[in-house]
């Protein structure tokens, strides 16, 4: 998966339309091999994208969950944590 996806479910503050597109942009850049698309297909790479957003928001507006939300701080905390842990030069 994509390391630029995040985990979108059950947060406190609940996920922003603005994180849900760019979730779907890394997805559709992925799948299409392209970060940036060509005049000929820049159409179907944003339909790609906005069909997707759509489909995200249907889905996290249907999972249910009894675990309490996570606090998006320490979630970011923790990605750095690793990161730096990954990528730390001896």
């Amino acid at each position: 998966m994509c390391r630029n996806i995040h985990t979108l479910h059950n947060f406190e503050p609940h996920v922003t339309d603005e994180e849900i597109n760019a979730a779907a942009l890394q997805y559709v850049r992925k799948v299409s091999g392209t970060t940036t698309p060509s005049q000929a297909n820049h159409e179907a790479f944003d339909r790609a994208v906005a069909e997707i957003a759509h489909a995200t928001q249907h889905l996290l507006d249907a999972l249910v969950t009894t675990a309490p939300p996570k606090d998006r701080e320490a979630e970011a905390a923790k990605r750095k944590a690793r990161s730096a842990a990954r990528f730390a030069t001896v």
